[in-house]
């Protein structure tokens, strides 16, 4: 620390109020400490912390105003005051009513005073208040994760173009729409094109088509320009070659537009053999059928529904459900998903499960579900069906704590009613066809059953042999 060169000329003629009024202004807060660490006096820089009710502070040992992990810097600030060495500036926390942590940094000056005063010893403490450097501090750690996780988000999304981009069965180009050069084209488009292939990516296209083809090609591409879609036509490879199917579309980026043409080889009958077409009308017929339509990974997390689904849980789009679990509308005991996952990976498929569907905003419906798994090696899934039957239900007999008619109507009501409001009140009789209704439903998988049903395992067991439903036990078991 450099002191004043004249500070009995330049600073002698200070009064003790200016005195104050200079420590005051030098820091958001300033302490007086005596030697053995209590606060004598303050005083506040700004009203924000002055508001918080630190004027308190007066009269309590200045190490216990900060928490406990900060305590051992206090008795450093202390030291250093009392060694007159260089003050050194380090940042404590005190805990604070609303929650936070109110980070100040100090440094300790002890002045010198006349050894017969009253009480000698005091330090000066300068607190400079951090909150806006914290907060600072936060939102740049925050927006590090945010554009960590976009980072991680963009390179999923690039591994999975690559990944669809290269290992598609008809021939992809990326097309410049200014330029008209390919700047991307996947294995399936080289094969098509051998004879091009090593020039195709940089050339202008059309290449390697008839003068026909080219012509064909070439007014395409201007349609596509001109109103982003275009009907699919059919060209011949130069020199006599093979009859290809050629569809177009546009999509924009942030350089520009881009084309995109899908290439098919046609066969000698005239089919198309990648069949793009066919495909692209499956497609939209599941998009627009009025069936639900929902294909999960094997753990029950959306990928992709049609409108039908997302009508019928009352979302505004599919963005909304994709990445959640299908288990959040699904059933009204909670392990209805469970036990259709479980008998798909067993069977590989079911058919005409009953249960419940909630929407977003906790209206029932009752539904029936047809679901298959789909194995494959790079990607498995399953694929569900769901049928709303609120409609075909007899709301006379379905009512929840209206004893059913029949064993059927009690098979139709497990999975959707939980078993404590089926039975309530009613004899041993309903509560043997529950159980037999559960097993029927799990195809005997007694785990499942004790889930739907609501009960343990054990419990279980001895109903089953209540009601002479389990296997006789032997004297061994006994």
């Amino acid at each position: 620390m450099i002191a004043f060169a004249q500070p009995s000329r330049s600073l002698g003629h200070l009064t003790i109020d200016s005195v104050g009024k200079l420590i005051a202004a030098a820091a958001d807060v300033s302490l007086v400490v005596d030697a053995n660490g209590v606060i004598c006096d303050m005083a506040f820089g700004s009203d924000s912390l002055k508001n918080l009710g630190y004027d308190l502070w007066i009269g309590q040992p200045w190490i216990q105003t900060v928490t406990k992990e900060s305590r051992p810097k206090i008795e450093a600030l202390l030291r250093d005051a009392d060694s007159q060495a260089m003050p050194r500036w380090r940042q404590v926390n005190h805990p604070s009513d609303s929650g936070a942590d109110l980070p100040l940094s100090y440094c300790a000056v002890k002045v010198d005073s006349d050894p017969s005063a009253e009480m000698p010893g005091r330090s000066v403490v300068y607190g400079r208040d951090l909150r806006a450097m914290a907060a600072m501090q936060q939102s740049l750690v925050d927006a590090q994760q945010a554009s960590l996780h976009e980072h991680w988000r963009l390179r999923d999304a690039q591994s999975r173009y690559r990944h669809l981009f290269q290992g598609s069965n008809e021939g992809v180009l990326i097309i410049d729409s200014v330029t008209q050069k390919v700047t991307e084209a996947n294995p399936a488009a080289h094969a098509l094109l051998a004879d091009v292939s090593r020039k195709l990516v940089g050339s202008s296209f059309p290449l390697g088509l008839d003068e026909r083809g080219a012509d064909a090609v070439q007014s395409m591409l201007g349609a596509l320009r001109a109103t982003g879609k275009t009907d699919d036509i059919r060209v011949h490879l130069a020199d006599g070659g093979d009859e290809l199917s050629v569809a177009g579309s546009m999509f924009r980026q942030e350089t520009g537009s881009m084309l995109v043409l899908r290439l098919s080889q046609v066969a000698s009958d005239g089919a198309v053999l990648s069949a793009p077409g066919a495909h692209s009308m499956l497609v939209k017929l599941m998009q627009i059928s009025p069936d639900c339509v929902v294909i999960t990974d094997l753990d029950g997390v959306v990928i992709s529904a049609n409108e039908s689904f997302i009508q019928l849980v009352q979302v505004q789009s599919e963005k909304q459900v994709r990445g959640e679990s299908l288990g959040r509308w699904l059933g009204r005991t909670g392990v209805e998903l469970n036990v259709l996952i479980a008998t798909l990976r067993q069977r590989g498929s079911v058919r005409l499960f009953p249960t419940t569907l909630r929407s977003d905003q906790g209206t029932p419906s009752d539904v029936e579900i047809s679901a298959a798994m789909v194995s494959d090696s790079e990607q498995s899934c399953l694929g569900f069906t769901i049928r709303d039957v609120s409609r075909r239900l007899n709301n006379d007999a379905r009512a929840a704590k209206e004893l059913p008619r029949s064993v059927g109507q009690l098979s139709e009501l497990v999975g959707r009613v939980p078993m404590k409001d089926i039975v309530g009140e009613t004899t041993d009789l309903i509560e043997q066809l529950c159980i037999e209704a559960a097993l029927e439903l799990t195809r005997d998988n007694r785990a499942a059953a004790a889930e739907m049903l609501g009960l343990s395992r054990q419990s279980l067991y001895v109903k089953l042999r209540r009601y002479g439903l389990s296997d006789p036990v032997s004297e061994g078991e006994k």
